[in-house]
């Protein structure tokens, strides 16, 4: 199966010209009938989402089509983190089979009820999601298709801007204002590559006693007594970089040998109860998990994204890849980086290959073959020739 990905981007303010030149340029670059169009929307044009639908139906034509209200958005090499941004991806699959779902979160005894998705054997065999934050349950979603589709990539990200009495969800033709949208793919390779950004450090510790959220006991030691110390025998700059920003890294596969970075579930620690000594974080935890302080800089962001494309580039072989989303956090950008269009140019050096993606409110990705909501992360879904 031949597949063609093109994408176009643009910072015109005019919401039609700017989309038209997007989608039109996406068009010019792709080899055969636009099977899929992605449309990230910067907040200024959403005012003007129903024009913008039209006019990349006009130019491109796609089968298929999703997209979102974007706070920033990245296409061609380019991130405009701010302001009137314009981008378009398009991508040509005609051997593969492509749905579009518009999805729901309702209560439920426990947690939120997720509605709109199809039969399990009806998923494909890789599904992008866009969400919006606010009426929406992504861990919902995630764990019912970790449940129903152990070891199906699911990417995307939270949408992450809105305007006014408009909507920041696209399906098809249609402006949506809650839930989330998604695609299945099926008969299309989608190979996930995530980059959490973050380094282990200090010793690994096993959480001996813990209940919810809340870590009470690591190494038989009240939590906090023992998480001074490990920091305590960090270098200095590793203990400012804690300072900054402490997470824990939880090891998904216990069954290693030795856990090096990428082998962890990294969460931020969100609150400390001195007197109990017990840590909160942003996750359920369990008795027996291993786990390791993470630290988060710039640096070490660039590295591990480097690290994890070059991996997928070795993955891909000589017949490298016809293109790829990418799905950044809002956090990164001009936020973590020193340079310009980081995470874009990261990509295109890696794979040189047509991409586009977004500034999320939160990323989602695979991590140990399930499915999970990030923050600070680099999400890409990579698409084999």
């Amino acid at each position: 199966m031949t597949v063609s990905v093109s994408v176009g981007v643009s910072d015109e303010p005019d919401s039609v010209e700017a989309f038209g030149s997007a989608a039109r340029a996406a068009a010019a670059g792709l080899e055969g009938d636009c099977d899929l169009a992605l449309v990230f929307c910067g907040a200024p044009h959403l005012e003007r989402a129903e024009e913008v639908l039209r006019v990349v139906h006009e130019r491109l034509s796609p089968g298929a089509l999703i997209g979102c209200g974007a706070g920033g958005v990245l296409g061609a090499g380019r991130e405009i983190e701010a302001g009137p941004g314009a981008s378009v991806w398009a991508l040509s699959a005609p051997e593969a089979t492509i749905a579009t779902h518009h999805l729901e979160a309702g209560p439920a005894a426990q947690g939120a009820a997720v509605s709109g998705l199809p039969d399990p054997e009806r998923m494909g065999e890789a599904m992008i999601v866009l969400a919006e934050p606010f009426t929406f349950s992504a861990e919902a979603l995630l764990a019912r298709l970790n449940l129903e589709r152990p070891g199906m990539p699911v990417l995307g990200g939270l949408a992450s801007a809105a305007a006014a009495r408009s909507g920041m969800l696209f399906r098809d033709a249609e402006v949506l204002d809650s839930g989330a949208v998604a695609c299945s793919l099926a008969g299309l390779g989608v190979m996930p590559c995530v980059s959490q950004g973050a380094r282990p450090v200090g010793p690994e510790m096993t959480i001996t006693e813990a209940r919810g959220n809340l870590i009470t006991e690591l190494a038989s030691r009240p939590a906090i007594e023992r998480l001074r110390e490990a920091i305590g025998e960090l270098d200095e700059r590793e203990q400012r970089l804690a300072g900054d920003g402490l997470m824990l890294g939880f090891v998904i596969d216990e069954n290693q040998p030795s856990y090096e970075r990428g082998d962890f579930l990294v969460r931020p620690i969100i609150g400390a109860d001195p007197a109990a000594g017990s840590l909160a974080v942003s996750a359920a935890v369990r008795i027996g998990q291993t786990v390791r302080i993470h630290v988060r800089d710039g640096a070490t962001a660039d590295e591990d994204l480097r690290d994890a494309l070059r991996v997928q580039s070795q993955a891909l072989g000589a017949a490298g890849a016809a293109g790829a989303l990418l799905f950044t956090c809002n956090g990164r950008g001009s936020h973590m980086f020193e340079v310009p269009d980081h995470d874009a140019k990261a990509l295109d050096d890696a794979l040189g290959v047509p991409a586009a993606g977004f500034f999320c409110a939160g990323e989602i990705g695979p991590v140990g073959g399930a499915n999970f909501l990030h923050g600070f992360t680099a999400t890409i879904a990579v698409f084999p020739p």
